[in-house]
């Protein structure tokens, strides 16, 4: 594989363009109610906005463009044998988009909760790793949690 500022294009245009925004809003849904929570939905372009910005970042742009590559052409055979390795580039997906940490943990984790709800057509194994890990990530990064809305009661002055 190679990367090159034509191809972290190609990669941002996929991204941006993906219907990743009602997934987003789904997954926020579903944890929101596991942490008896609301949390904001999330429209497409509030979505393609926080790709914009990921993207901007050149040295973030093309690591997230050399997983959303990889995931995009992964198909393991039989799938499960690959379990580690689509799980693994997910993960780090996600935390790639989210930033540093903590944010980068929480993307994570809510990456193999956002892996459970969704699906890809057959043949596409690394597709759904791909989408669950951008939901995963994005939706850490997108404001619309109450307890991000606030100063940290844990801020030193």
């Amino acid at each position: 594989m190679r990367l090159t500022p034509g191809t972290v294009r190609e990669h941002y245009e996929f991204v941006r363009e993906r219907p990743i925004a009602p997934h987003i809003t789904e997954v926020r849904a579903a944890l929101g109610e596991q942490f008896d929570t609301t949390v904001a939905p999330v429209s497409d372009e509030e979505y393609r906005a926080e790709v914009d910005a990921v993207f901007a970042d050149g040295d973030r742009a093309v690591n997230v463009a050399a997983f959303v590559a990889i995931l995009r052409e992964l198909d393991v055979e039989g799938d499960y044998p690959g379990f580690v390795v689509d799980e693994l580039l997910g993960r780090q997906l996600a935390a790639t988009i989210a930033g540093g940490q903590p944010l980068a943990l929480l993307a994570e984790a809510t990456f193999h909760f956002a892996d459970v709800h969704t699906d890809s057509p057959e043949g596409e194994a690394g597709l759904d790793d791909l989408d669950a890990a951008l939901a995963a990530g994005f939706q850490t990064r997108l404001p619309g949690w109450e307890w991000r809305e606030s100063p940290s009661p844990f801020a030193i002055d």
